[in-house]
């Protein structure tokens, strides 16, 4: 299962580190006084913008090409990997109740037997979507 997404981000050099942005991505905005930090903010960004776009049922722009990205003097693009995934299991902590049903035999036995039944839901699903 790829998770991942490739956006051409183009970054600036300021007086002290970088500034840097999604030209894809409305408001996706950062900058970092080291490279590195820029990477690091941008694909934060890129997670806090896509998630607003979620929340409100908007659809993203497909990444445009890196070579289609027109940079002024002082500018460059690099790509910018974010996996969806990834950011979910980082910041996706909000748990959601789920109603499920199983004969009675079984949770009379896994009941006695102290079956923790999240967390074994949560494993079992881990498993079954290749992820554990």
């Amino acid at each position: 299962m790829n998770t991942k997404i490739y956006y051409p981000a183009v970054f600036q050099k300021e007086d002290v580190g970088y500034s840097v942005w999604v030209p894809d991505i409305n408001g996706c905005v950062s900058q970092g006084d080291t490279l590195k930090e820029a990477v690091d903010y941008i694909t934060e960004a890129i997670g806090l913008c896509l998630e607003t776009y979620l929340e409100h049922n908007v659809t993203p722009q497909k990444p445009t090409p890196p070579e289609d990205i027109v940079v002024e003097k002082g500018q460059f693009v690099s790509v910018i990997a974010f996996d969806i995934l990834e950011y979910q299991k980082k910041y996706g902590t909000k748990a959601v109740k789920k109603t499920l049903t199983i004969p009675a035999w079984l949770n009379t036995l896994a009941e006695k037997n102290n079956v923790n039944f999240s967390s074994l839901l949560q494993t079992a699903l881990m498993q079954e979507l290749n992820l554990a």
